[in-house]
């Protein structure tokens, strides 16, 4: 257990410091920086150093437009390749046993998105759950999700999926250092919401990522994103031409780019596919029939994904946040028209019928929710459920600004309770309508049933399994309740429909 902020691990020492009843380490590596002849390579280990690392203040986040690393207002975290680095926090007070240990994995599209957010600080769960808490900052963008591997050589080797391999690697330091911090490196859960939520239904199906976890809980995972090599080596080829090179000339203009004129050729790419593609992102894991051999939903049916405990849910309205943010998600007529154009036409009259109203706004913003979060989640939900326990939550509660406001329990909503952020920033903005004591009860019961379910495998008793027929789903609101099978007819609707992630496989 540790004694001080002072922690010797496997790579050297780092110095950490007290604030209130935890200590806190920022920005300790967990690999080399992957910089120079290491960009575009898998992540490798750390070279260790001599003198004390000092662990006291967030270094950098990984390269992204600078707005998406916004740490407050005017206040930006510095961006570099070398960013491949993870935060702890854990309770000052000593134990006689190990804690369980989360680690949480951020979202933002595989395209933005850092650490050191303030709502992701990780204290009030170690506070109260007693339970050490990891954080991560992974590789974004072009440099971590688009594949470039076809411009591989023997002698200049481009890896494939290097944000899951950078995952992969900190969940490997926890193993290795995580004792050291009073954690259980037997006792892991991962978690995470949005890209990061695909990021935990990715790892349950990584084969290296086998043994280096107990538990998983994905929050608004877009479980079915995933791409296929013909898809990726024509996107890697736009996205050459994008960067104003040739397939020639490929290899020495990825080496010699700047992150800046990197991430320039990326929106371009961004806004091809966007087009191609309604609801499609480039930027996403790829079948590589080696570290990411299969798509995710065949392995969980197959009941080859790692046979953890699972929760997994979604929030009621996804997609209003997204109705502002244009071509995010297929949320238009016209985006969803041409969605199923180029998937699977034939489940189109099905599904629309599904949404009383449709095409109006609501009905269309419903299905922009449910094709990229609701019926995935069910798809894994339903598959995990055979072969290991399996808990399925629906986030449906809103303060009345924010359904005034036309948002309602939308995407990512749920990390200001979880985070027991209620008292911060955004929950005091989301509550100047009224409603702060239902969030503060809202927070208790989910932190209530992730801690439980980090320390035993299971929530509160309160919240049972899901299990086909049944389908028992917590609806996570004040007060919270479980009902049977909520969202059935879009469900039904939804049955077998494979979506762009299998264009290919069902052409």
């Amino acid at each position: 257990m540790p004694s001080s902020a002072a922690i010797e691990t496997a790579d050297g020492r780092v110095q950490g410091r007290r604030e209130g009843g935890v200590l806190r380490w920022r920005s300790i590596p967990y690999a080399a920086p992957p910089v120079a002849n290491l960009r575009w390579r898998a992540p490798q280990s750390v070279t260790p150093w001599q003198n004390t690392l000092d662990a006291t203040r967030f270094r950098n986040a990984s390269c992204q437009p600078p707005w998406g690393a916004g740490l407050g207002v005017g206040k930006f975290q510095p961006l570099s390749e070398d960013c491949l680095t993870l935060n702890v926090v854990a309770p000052a007070d000593s134990s006689e046993r190990p804690r369980p240990v989360m680690v949480f994995v951020h979202g933002g599209g595989y395209l933005v998105g850092t650490s050191a957010l303030e709502l992701y600080n990780g204290i009030r769960l170690a506070e109260h759950g007693d339970i050490v808490f990891v954080s991560m900052n992974y590789r974004l963008g072009p440099l971590g999700y688009l594949d470039l591997s076809t411009f591989s050589t023997p002698e200049r080797p481009i890896e494939s999926n290097l944000g899951l391999r950078d995952q992969v690697a900190a969940l490997q330091w926890v193993q290795r250092n995580i004792a050291a911090f009073g954690g259980d490196p037997d006792n892991v859960t991962i978690f995470g919401e949005s890209a990061g939520g695909n990021a935990v239904t990715s790892l349950l199906v990584t084969p290296a990522a086998r043994g280096l976890f107990h538990r998983a809980i994905a929050q608004s995972s877009p479980a079915h994103w995933a791409h296929d090599k013909d898809d990726s080596a024509r996107w890697a080829e736009s996205y050459i031409e994008l960067l104003g090179a040739t397939t020639s000339s490929a290899r020495t203009a990825l080496e010699r780019a700047t992150p800046k004129e990197l991430g320039a050729a990326m929106m371009a790419l961004y806004r091809r596919v966007a087009d191609e593609i309604p609801g499609h992102f480039p930027l996403e894991p790829v079948i590589d029939g080696d570290y990411f051999p299969t798509w995710p939903v065949e392995a969980f049916r197959a009941g080859t994904a790692h046979r953890v405990p699972l929760i997994i849910g979604t929030n009621r309205r996804e997609s209003s946040l997204f109705a502002r943010i244009p071509d995010a998600l297929p949320t238009r007529p016209s985006m969803i028209a041409d969605m199923f154009r180029v998937t699977d036409p034939d489940v189109q009259d099905r599904v629309l019928a599904a949404y009383p109203g449709y095409p109006n706004r609501k009905a269309a913003l419903a299905i922009g929710s449910d094709v990229t979060f609701f019926h995935p989640s069910v798809d894994v939900a339903q598959a995990h459920s055979a072969h290991a326990p399996t808990y399925m939550y629906r986030f449906d509660f809103a303060t009345r600004l924010l359904n005034r406001a036309g948002l309602g329990a939308t995407h990512a909503m749920e990390l200001v309770p979880l985070f027991g952020a209620q008292d911060g920033v955004f929950g005091r903005a989301t509550t100047l309508l009224g409603g702060r004591s239902a969030l503060r009860s809202v927070s208790r019961n989910m932190q209530g049933n992730w801690l439980a379910f980090a320390r035993t495998g299971e929530p509160l008793p309160s919240w049972p399994s899901y299990t086909i027929p049944e389908r028992r789903t917590l609806l996570i609101d004040d007060p919270p309740r479980v009902v049977h099978d909520p969202h059935r007819p879009q469900r039904l609707a939804w049955e077998g429909y494979e979506g762009f992630y299998r264009r290919s496989a069902s052409a």
